[in-house]
């Protein structure tokens, strides 16, 4: 069996839905690749770090923290000046910048390597989920990983959404 990415995000999801989800894309690796491991507020507070290990522990699904995947503060900063300047909420927007996808690609994937991906998140792992937060693929981080897995190692990628 080869290895499948499953990128998803928690916005729109309620946590029963959310949980729901990995199981029936039958997730077996769950790799959060966020800078900041929680939430504010008690609508998402289901993705805490914490919280989240523990429920994913039950469910059997392994964490794996990816922080090295995480676009730096700089890079969340610069799309955040872009999303004001569109007036779009983080939680609305549909696609990244420009600036955005460039920076991120200079800065955390050209010399990433792919092949360490699975050295750190194990041989066993066959259903990866990738883990951000916003609703659209497209609008977060977590795409363009889910692009350059899949030109390097040659992984079909699926996005799931509330």
């Amino acid at each position: 069996m080869t290895a499948q990415i499953i990128t998803i995000g928690v916005y729109g999801f309620d946590e029963a839905g959310f949980f729901q989800a990995l199981i029936d894309a039958k997730i077996d690796t769950f790799c959060d690749i966020r800078l900041r491991r929680g939430m504010r507020g008690s609508m998402y507070a289901f993705v805490n770090s914490k919280y989240l290990q523990r429920r994913l522990s039950e469910l059997g699904i392994r964490y794996v923290h990816l922080k090295e995947l995480a676009p730096t503060q700089a890079i969340r900063d610069m799309q955040k000046r872009e999303d004001a300047s569109r007036r779009v909420t983080k939680r609305l927007r549909t696609e990244l910048s420009a600036t955005f996808i460039q920076s991120y690609q200079l800065e955390c994937l050209s010399a990433y390597d792919s092949q360490h991906f699975f050295q750190v998140i194990g041989p066993e792992a066959r259903v990866i989920g990738l883990f951000c937060v916003e609703r659209e693929p497209e609008a977060c981080h977590r795409s363009l990983v889910a692009k350059k897995l899949t030109r390097d190692l040659n992984i079909p990628v699926q996005h799931i959404k509330a």
